[in-house]
C-alpha cells in the first residue's frame, strides 16, 4: 500500500500543474442531481435526522426482505441488475450509504465524520427499523460486504442470511487501488481532492475495478463522476479512507453463524480472490463462487451471471 501511495503522490504532482485549470469541480447540491439519478422508484426517507436515498421494491408481504449494500464511492445503482432479477419474487431494499450517492455525509443524530464499519452497521439497523424490517437477507459489495457481516455480528437475530460480494474483512494486500482512494488517504491533499475531479481520474478508477474495461460506458462514468460531486461526498471519502484499517476486527468473522454465500470476481485486483477463501475458512458452512473475467464489482459488471447463485441460495426459480 505504501509503494502505491508514493507512486500516487508522484503522479499527482506531475498532473496537478497540467490539469488544475481544467479540473475544477465544485460540489453540487443534491437537488441538481435528483432528476437524473433518483427517478421512481427512488424515495427519500428520514432516519434519525439523516435524509437517505432509498429504493424499496418487490412484494410488500415478503417477511424477510433482501437488503443490498454498495461499496466505497458507489451507490444503490450498482444493484439495479440484481434488483430487476429478484424483485418479482422478493422485496429488495437498496439505499445510498452516508457519505456516498445522494444520501450525503452523516447528519442528524449521527456523529459527523464517523465512517467506521460498526457505525455503518448501526445505521443499517436504523434503516431497517425505519422500514419496519425485523429480519433480512443482507448482501454487500466491498465496504458494503464488510458492513453486512458486521451487522450480522452486531445483531445476529436480525440477519437471516449473508451474501458477501468481494467484501472487505480479512487482512489483505491489494494488487491495485483506485488513484482516487489513494489520494483521499492523504490529509495534506484534502484541498486538491475536494475541489478537483478530473474526469480521466474517474475513468481510471472505474477501469481499475472492472475485469473487462470494454463494459464501461459513458453513462456509467457519468454516474460515478456526478455522484462523487454531491455536496460533502469528497470530504466524507477522505474521512472514511483516513480512518480505514484493513483487517480491523477480522477475528469477529468466525462468530458468524448465518448461512453465507461468498461471490468474487476472479480478476479483482483491489481485494484479491484469496480473501474469499479466508472468509470461507472463517465462516462455517459458507460457499465460494468465483466468476472468471470479472473484477471487484461483479454484480454491476455482469448482473445476469452473478445473480444466478444468489437465486439458488435463496431458493428462487
Amino acid at each position: 500500500m505504501k509503494g502505491l501511495l508514493r507512486k500516487a503522490i508522484g503522479a499527482l504532482l506531475i498532473a496537478t500543474a497540467i490539469m488544475v485549470p481544467l479540473s475544477q469541480a465544485p460540489d453540487r447540491a443534491v437537488e441538481t442531481l435528483v432528476a437524473r439519478w433518483a427517478p421512481p422508484p427512488s424515495d427519500f426517507i428520514d432516519v434519525r435526522g439523516q435524509t437517505v436515498h432509498v429504493r424499496d421494491e418487490g412484494p410488500r408481504d415478503d417477511a424477510v426482505p433482501i437488503v443490498l449494500l454498495h461499496g466505497t464511492s458507489a451507490s444503490l445503482h450498482t444493484w439495479e441488475g440484481w434488483v430487476k432479477a429478484l424483485k418479482g419474487q422478493r422485496r429488495v431494499i437498496t439505499f445510498d450509504l452516508p457519505g456516498f450517492g445522494l444520501t450525503g455525509p452523516f447528519a442528524g443524530d449521527y456523529t459527523p465524520g464517523d465512517y467506521r464499519g460498526d457505525t455503518y452497521a448501526r445505521f443499517v439497523l436504523d434503516v431497517m427499523d425505519k422500514l419496519k424490517v425485523e429480519r433480512a437477507v443482507i448482501g454487500g459489495n466491498s465496504l458494503g460486504g464488510e458492513i453486512a457481516w458486521r451487522t450480522a455480528v452486531m445483531a445476529p437475530a436480525r440477519v437471516d442470511r449473508l451474501v458477501l460480494v468481494d467484501a472487505a474483512g480479512p487482512p489483505f494486500e491489494p494488487d491495485s487501488v483506485p488513484l482516487g482512494f489513494l489520494l483521499a488517504r492523504i490529509p495534506a491533499l484534502g484541498f486538491i481532492t475536494e475541489h478537483l475531479l478530473p474526469r480521466p481520474l474517474v475513468v481510471a478508477s472505474v477501469v481499475s475495478v472492472y475485469g473487462d474495461p470494454k463494459k464501461i460506458t459513458e453513462d456509467l462514468v457519468d454516474r460515478y463522476f456526478e455522484l462523487t460531486l454531491r455536496a460533502g461526498n469528497r470530504h466524507a471519502l477522505g474521512q472514511r479512507m483516513q480512518s480505514l484499517v484493513i483487517g480491523e476486527d477480522a477475528e469477529r468473522i468466525a462468530t458468524i453463524r448465518q448461512p453465507t454465500l461468498i461471490l468474487w470476481g476472479a480478476r479483482d485486483r483491489l481485494i484479491p480472490p484469496v480473501v474469499a477463501r479466508r472468509f470461507e475458512a472463517a465462516i462455517a458452512g459458507s460457499r465460494v463462487v468465483l466468476f472468471d473475467g470479472l473484477g471487484h464489482v461483479p454484480q454491476e459488471e455482469d448482473p445476469a451471471r452473478t445473480v444466478v447463485p444468489v437465486k439458488e441460495f435463496l431458493g428462487l426459480k
